[in-house]
Order: structure tokens, then sequence, then C-alpha cells
């Protein structure tokens, strides 16, 4: 994957069936899907809570996807190690939550996988410009964490737009990634913002057919 050779989706389970995630990893790899998006919350940095280490290690069992595992947790650095053993592939952490964020950085890279750093919609974009050489990923939050189902917070596509600048300009190759409020109607202007990668939670796994709208969002230009 590279930039801007999407577009590419990561389908979030949180808006999935959790009695059959079976299905819902069979129904990301029939349409298509890039990665699969799991979201880790700990109802005290968000205020919901969702999975943790062991579910995160039974998907990986049964899903040949890529995983992307987004940490909405205090203290990411004391559950880094956990996650790697349990099979992430790809680990984002928040700018909110890390005091060392570069060191973060390195550690997930240091034990080689692709690490990813994020921040909540009304956290400045600039603050990510000193870490911006030293991540695979940038994820821009589109609505506020914590729940599925919200909707896009449109001054949050001019995140992407300087990320989209900045990555130019300074020669880096991140990939953008935009989670929050994803839909088929709005997917096109997130992309032409300069987005490669789409989380869709709501707008996959609420659909009648999951696997078909894989394959619209990432048909959308």
């Amino acid at each position: 994957m590279k930039p801007g050779g999407g577009p590419y989706c990561s389908p979030s389970v949180i808006a999935a069936d959790y009695t059959r995630l079976d299905r819902a990893v069979a129904q990301a790899v029939r349409g298509g899907a890039d990665w699969l998006h799991l979201d880790v919350m700990d109802g005290c940095f968000v205020p919901n809570i969702t999975l943790g280490p062991p579910v995160v290690a039974a998907i990986r069992k049964i899903c040949p996807l890529p995983l992307d595992v987004h940490l909405m947790i205090v203290e990411p650095r004391r559950h880094l190690d956990a996650f790697i053993r349990a099979g992430a592939d790809w680990i984002t952490v928040h700018v909110e939550t890390c005091p060392h964020l570069h060191s973060d950085l390195a550690l997930i890279r240091q034990a080689g996988r692709r690490a990813g750093v994020t921040l909540n919609p009304l956290t400045p974009v600039e603050a990510l410009e000193p870490v911006l050489p030293f991540a695979d990923l940038v994820l821009v939050m589109g609505v506020n964490p914590g729940f599925s189902g919200q909707k896009l917070i449109p001054e949050t596509l001019a995140k992407v737009e300087w990320l989209r600048r900045r990555r130019s300009e300074g020669g880096y190759r991140f990939l953008i990634e935009f989670d929050g409020g994803v839909n088929p109607a709005n997917a096109s202007a997130i992309l032409a913002a300069g987005c490669d990668v789409l989380v869709a939670g709501s707008a996959v796994y609420e659909a009648p057919n999951p696997a078909r709208a894989i394959r619209a969002l990432k048909a959308k230009r």
C-alpha cells in the first residue's frame, strides 16, 4: 500500500455483531477490504469500552487481513506489547495520551509493526508536525471517538488537506486514514481531500450487504 494508491478500506468491527465476529471477518474479506479496523476503548479516554488483546488475538486466528488497531486508551505504552503479541499489524496511538509520542512510535516500529498516530477533532493537526517523519499512518478522526454511527464533522476535512500538503512538502510516506461518519455520500469528498484509507463501521456492518458496501466505498474516487 502506498500514498495515493487507494482508495483502501478498513471496515470497523465496532458496528458489527460481536456474537458473530467470524461473519464480520468473512464479509470484510468477501468485500475486498484491505485491513480490518479494531477500535480499542477503555471507558476513560473515551466513554465507551470495547475490546482488548484477547479479542484481537481471537480475530487474528480467523482473519487473513492486516489488523488495524486503534488504541483509544490512556497510557497506551503499558499495553503496546500485549497488542503486538495479539497480532496487531498497524497500531495507532493518540497524541493526547502519549507524553513521549516519538518513542512510542519507535517502540511499535522496533517490534516490526507499522506505527500510526491520531488526534481528536478539537486537537490542532499541527500537533503532529514533530512526528510526521516517524509515522507510517496518520489517522484523522471525523467525529469525537467513542461510538459508531455519528455524523462527520465537516471541518475535520481541512486536517486531511493539511496532511496531504505536508506529506508532499516533506517527502513523507505516511498513509492518511479517516475514521468517523464515513458513508457512500461523503466518501468522495474525503478522498478528494487527500485520504488514502477509509474506515467505515455503520456504513458497512449496518448495510443490508456489508461486502457490497465495502466494494462501493472502494469504487469511490
